[in-house]
């Protein structure tokens, strides 16, 4: 009887087939709620494939990657802790990420919630869900680095950057998307050219989701981007704040 519960939940786990109709449908709502996030993670879980079992054997080709999965370290419990965020100093990512998070009252367990509806087993002890709550627990964190905000554009972009890191296919479908609904909403902004820009970036920094981030908050955030070879998000920030904080997709 064990076993054959072991075996259905590995099922579970292992890689997925890609369900392009069931992510345009989630995109379809999403673009009728951006706020929406159960949304983003069916169009992720319908298009993953085989990305995220790659990313984690790419991160133990690596000597950081392989120490950060052999502790094995829940990024959300420290995000989460007001003491441990308060130790960074400022100017560093640590702090800009601190004053991120507080701006907009996110929590990185609030996000975890989310994904539990679409992912009842993300939390079970397996090294492959284990990189894949790191990924979704370092998406605010690449908000941070990159310089995108949380506006429509803002998340086309950081997405689109994701996808340059992770060939995983949820997020390019989520960035393009986006982009051609933005453009049919505001044809001045240059939502496509942004979005391909970031895409070139994430494609030409180093590989992120293998870092100690511990080690990384502690640093200046300028720095930390050169050194990293994050590139200026250039086309995102010749849009007028005003502008990306009007853009709301089409209803």
């Amino acid at each position: 009887m064990t076993l054959t519960a072991d075996v259905d939940d590995f099922r579970k786990i292992r890689p997925q087939g890609l369900r392009p109709l069931t992510a345009l449908r989630a995109f379809q709502r999403l673009i009728r709620d951006k706020e929406d996030t159960v949304q983003v993670f069916r169009i992720m879980q319908a298009l993953s494939g085989r990305s995220v079992s790659r990313g984690y054997q790419r991160m133990l080709s690596t000597m950081e990657g392989g120490r950060q999965a052999f502790l094995h370290e829940e990024l959300a419990h420290k995000l989460d802790d007001p003491v441990w965020l308060a130790r960074f100093g400022p100017g560093s990512v640590g702090a800009h990420y601190r004053a991120f998070r507080e701006a907009r009252g996110f929590t990185a367990d609030g996000l975890a919630e989310v994904e539990r509806e679409v992912v009842p087993f993300i939390d079970a002890p397996h090294p492959i869900l284990w990189y894949s709550r790191r990924l979704r627990d370092i998406h605010d964190i690449w908000h941070v680095l990159t310089g995108y905000g949380t506006d429509a554009l803002g998340e086309a972009c950081v997405v689109s950057f994701s996808y340059g890191q992770t060939q995983n296919l949820g997020f390019a479908f989520i960035g393009w998307g986006a982009a051609r609904e933005i453009q049919r909403e505001a044809r001045s902004v240059p939502a496509r050219r942004a979005v391909w820009q970031a895409w070139r970036n994430g494609r030409a920094a180093r590989w992120l989701p293998g870092l100690d981030y511990e080690a990384l908050f502690d640093q200046p955030l300028e720095a930390v981007r050169t050194r990293l070879g994050i590139r200026p998000a250039t086309v995102y920030q010749s849009v007028p704040a005003e502008v990306r904080a009007g853009l709301k997709l089409r209803a």
